[in-house]
């Protein structure tokens, strides 16, 4: 599948970009970017030299992922979310050997305006609420909202809240996502997906 780079992009000579990618409008991709397959990046985006994007990642419009940040596969990035890599810039310190890195778990969301302060690290399929402050490590299968973000349920693969309870305690629960019929299990604070729902 072919790579499509609108016209008004610039995508800077060394940038690995995979099949199917699109990149669109006023977007600019530096050098040392690895971007994999099937991805789209929207208009006005920046992706820095030490980026890496897995597979089927959506960059909404408006977001730069500056260096030290790695996206895994199916990331999705909303509307004008912001990644840090200096956890204290100033104008007139150079900080460039103090980045921290960022990493964001397969499946994860990041939804519109939410920012996401350097060196955590957003688990596999959590979910980020719109205007969100991360400034921590966010769970796998984890629902966060507010400034800043705290825990406030628990999300399904699908995108569907989930019957659990918020860690505390050494409890074990058990929840199926309301779409697909997934079974989930929490033990210990941590969920997991038990059993994928047999497909048709």
């Amino acid at each position: 599948m072919a790579i499509v780079i609108h016209s008004s992009a610039i995508v800077d000579h060394g940038a690995e970009l995979g099949d199917g990618t699109r990149v669109w409008h006023f977007a600019h991709v530096c050098a040392g970017a690895r971007i994999g397959s099937d991805c789209s990046l929207g208009q006005n985006v920046f992706v820095g030299n030490d980026v890496v994007l897995g597979t089927g990642v959506k960059v909404q419009n408006n977001v730069s992922i500056y260096d030290a940040v790695t996206l895994e596969d199916d990331v999705f990035c909303g509307p004008s979310m912001v990644f840090t890599n200096v956890y204290n810039p100033r104008a007139a310190v150079t900080r460039k050997h103090e980045y921290r890195r960022t990493l964001v778990r397969r499946g994860a969301t990041i939804g519109a305006n939410a920012t996401i302060v350097c060196g955590v690290t957003v688990g596999e399929y959590a979910f980020v609420a719109a205007g969100a402050v991360v400034n921590r490590d966010v769970p796998a299968f984890a629902l966060v909202a507010g400034v800043p973000a705290r825990q406030i349920g628990w999300i399904s693969r699908f995108g569907e809240r989930l019957d659990l309870p918020l860690p505390g305690g050494t409890h074990t629960a058990e929840a199926r996502c309301p779409h697909t019929g997934d079974l989930y299990l929490l033990h210990e604070g941590v969920c997991r997906l038990e059993r994928a729902a047999v497909q048709p």
